[in-house]
């Protein structure tokens, strides 16, 4: 009967030790990816300005804009355009499940004018993109 609850005893503390490792790495995770924002926006700009430099595209974005995601929206990342009142909203699309870069150009007023595929690869994928699907990232955006 002893050996019995000694045993439930180290069952207890073998489990509270791995929950306190598996808390510990998502705490551990999430605060990188928080404090990584700023730079991960950074390095996200300068690739969609070289592929607008790439692709002869006189488009530019100019500053990450800091907003707390909608419900619906999808994860990514708003930009302000230079000399423009329109943003840029640079997210990332399943195909075939490969991710494909994409960036939205949306109006002042909140309208989605253009989605526009961001690699050479995203060129491919977009052509094959179903339009229902591409309809569902621009009505969540526009949300």
């Amino acid at each position: 009967m002893k050996a019995e609850q000694e045993n439930q005893k180290n069952d207890l503390k073998d489990k509270a030790v791995l929950l306190g490792w598996v808390m510990g790495l998502l705490i551990l995770i999430s605060l990188l990816i928080i404090f990584t924002v700023p730079v991960q926006s950074y390095y996200l700009l300068r690739n969609v300005n070289n592929v607008f430099i790439s692709s002869n595209d006189a488009r530019r974005l100019t500053a990450h804009i800091k907003q707390k995601p909608g419900k619906a929206e999808p994860f990514g990342y708003w930009f302000s355009m230079l000399n423009s009142d329109k943003k840029m909203f640079v997210f990332s699309a399943f195909k075939d499940g490969i991710l494909i870069p994409l960036g939205a150009v949306v109006s002042a007023d909140g309208a989605v004018e253009e989605v526009i595929p961001l690699s050479a690869h995203a060129v491919q994928a977009f052509e094959a993109l179903p339009e229902s699907i591409i309809q569902m990232y621009v009505r969540r955006i526009e949300k």
